[in-house]
């Protein structure tokens, strides 16, 4: 029976983590009909269906940048994702529910409503960078500035946090969604070829890097000629890809360092010590942790489960209250999360 769970509800995954594990991790992808608007298919089926839908049914992501876009979507993928992972199994849970750093009020009471809505009933709301630092063990009893970045699909989480809470903190809108935009846009321009997301995806994942690599590596890629309109193949390099993505690695790293600047001298002076903290899928991509070093002038510690630091962070907290506490966070019932 599931009585702690975490859930990491991001723009291209949510997890699902519980009993030390991770129970469900799926794409955050619902197709649905296009006349009643019902869900078809979800997850990694949904996924796939990504430009391949017959006229009667759409494809969408109802996490948009890390914020509900569809609430009705975004509610139905989540109960069928808790069922897949507990069935009926699930009694008045406790769970923490993760977002983007610096969000309102009301996008935290959806979440939570969300939640509620989906068979949770005690439910706190907490900021990805501060679950990642949970999770890091740090001890909070004494000020000291810690940095995270947490590289999402959607959103480039920055924050410093001190005894518990967010001192200083960015919610950028530039992440690894982005890439896959920004190889497609390349390819159309260098190549007059279209590419689909899902090949854009897979282009990023298996040459893409943000340094240029000591030796070039290629692959073949598919898709459509803008001026015959048949299917082509192509070779493309990572150096390629490394000129494709180059804005938007820029615009990251320019965030990172308008947070530092926002920041006490004193929590950047630890900072210096201890370095930064990089987590999340769009950390993968190759080469990141040695530009941002390079570029911030401090250590970069990759986690080892950068994909789900997040999700086991928000589980971590739920094992010591006492750490909520010192952020004055607390487990509560959805009506305790009413705006008057």
């Amino acid at each position: 029976m599931a009585t702690d769970i975490g859930i990491d509800l991001g723009s291209s995954k949510t997890v699902i983590f519980s009993s030390s594990k991770v129970v469900v991790e799926l794409p955050s992808f619902v197709t649905v009909d296009n006349d009643t608007w019902v869900p078809v298919y979800y997850g990694e089926k949904a996924k796939q269906t990504l430009g391949r839908t017959p006229d009667s049914l759409t494809t969408v992501s109802p996490i948009k940048h890390g914020i509900i876009s569809d609430y009705d979507i975004t509610e139905s993928m989540l109960k069928e994702y808790m069922q897949i992972a507990f069935g009926n199994k699930i009694i008045k849970p406790r769970i923490i529910a993760t977002l983007p750093a610096g969000l309102t009020e009301l996008q935290h009471h959806s979440l939570a409503n969300v939640v509620e809505s989906a068979g949770g009933r005690n439910i706190t709301v907490i900021e990805s960078p501060l679950a990642v630092a949970f999770g890091l063990g740090i001890d909070f009893s004494k000020p000291h500035g810690t940095l995270v970045v947490d590289i999402g699909a959607g959103t480039t989480d920055i924050a410093v946090v001190s005894m518990g809470g967010v001192v200083v903190c960015d919610s950028c809108k530039t992440a690894s969604n982005d890439f896959d935009l920004q190889i497609s846009k390349y390819i159309r321009k260098e190549f007059n070829i279209e590419i689909g997301p899902l090949m854009a995806e897979n282009i990023k994942k298996k040459i893409g890097t943000v340094i240029n690599r000591p030796v070039e590596i290629a692959m073949i890629a598919k898709g459509r000629n803008v001026f015959t309109g048949l299917p082509e193949s192509f070779e493309i390099t990572s150096t390629e890809v490394f000129e494709a993505i180059k804005e938007p690695v820029t615009i990251i790293c320019k965030a990172i360092k308008s947070v530092l600047m926002k920041t006490d001298p004193d929590l950047v002076a630890d900072i210096n010590i201890d370095g930064l903290y990089l987590s999340g899928g769009g950390s993968l991509i190759n080469g990141m942790d040695v530009l941002l070093s390079e570029y911030i002038g401090v250590k970069v510690h990759h986690l080892s489960d950068p994909l789900h630091s997040v999700v086991k962070g928000a589980a971590f907290a739920l094992k010591h209250t006492d750490l909520l506490k010192n952020a004055d966070y607390q487990l509560r019932s959805i009506k305790e999360l009413i705006i008057e």
